[in-house]
């Protein structure tokens, strides 16, 4: 698609929904530094609507992620946890996993509450985000949330982003930036991630170790011998003793 067939359309399209919902206070505006935020914080600019952004930060970013948006986009606001994620991974009891989402919860999803938050969530994203709506409630905090590019494919928001500046990492293969080692983009991502940035990966083993040796102390039923069997378990490097299923290892 062009950029004039997109601006005339999809762009006028978005900037109108932003200028409809705009709330008294301002939308929260979430922020990642990756290429659909960038999208909605320009269309916010655009449409000339209040807004403050904020980037969660999760203490597991990319480094590279944290510099673009420290030089691109120094308005932004840090929020940044009370607890990193390694002291997390041991507060709970499990490191994260495909079905034990707890630190998007505390690291991302209780930002915002009471406003009325803008992402930049596209149903061609993934087959969950195809059942979102453009405009949704939460009902575990009180906020609201607006997606004014739901309808958007990749080609459109790179068109719309067309010559401004984005994360370096989209040019050297990623499709899509986020946490590093998050076991969402599955083993081999994983792997990949603790080559490139190995302090990342010390600090998720130190985190299993002390998961470990909590739990061992509290005489838990496990099927590792050790911290680095919990963490080699994690990233897909040896398998269990019993069925391999993550509710029931880390219970």
């Amino acid at each position: 698609m062009s950029l004039d067939t997109l601006w005339g359309n999809k762009v006028d399209i978005a900037i109108e929904r932003l200028r409809m919902f705009e709330p008294e206070e301002g939308y929260y505006l979430a922020f990642s530094g990756g290429k659909d935020s960038q999208c909605i914080y320009h269309l916010a600019e655009e449409a000339g609507v209040k807004f403050d952004a904020h980037f969660s930060v999760t203490t597991v970013d990319p480094p590279e992620l944290l510099a673009f948006i420290r030089q691109h986009y120094p308005s932004v606001l840090w929020d940044r946890p009370e607890k990193s994620m390694f002291r997390l991974i041991v507060e709970r009891g499990t490191l994260p996993t495909r079905l034990a989402r707890f630190c998007c919860e505390a690291l991302k999803e209780d930002r915002g509450e009471g406003r009325m938050v803008v992402t930049g969530i596209r149903w061609q994203e993934s087959n969950a985000r195809r059942k979102r709506s453009m405009t949704e409630a939460c009902y575990k905090v009180t906020k609201m949330y607006l997606h004014p590019i739901i309808d958007w494919s990749e080609d459109d928001v790179w068109a719309y982003l067309g010559d401004r500046p984005h994360c370096e990492l989209y040019d050297q293969g990623f499709k899509r930036i986020g946490c590093i080692m998050c076991p969402m983009a599955g083993p081999k991502r994983q792997h990949e991630d603790a080559l490139r940035w190995p302090r990342i990966a010390h600090m998720y083993k130190r985190a299993a170790d002390r998961l470990y040796q909590r739990r061992k102390e509290r005489g838990d039923n496990m099927a590792w011998q050790s911290g680095e069997d919990m963490y080699r378990w994690w990233i897909g490097d040896r398998p269990v003793d019993k069925e391999d299923d993550q509710m029931e290892l880390f219970e």
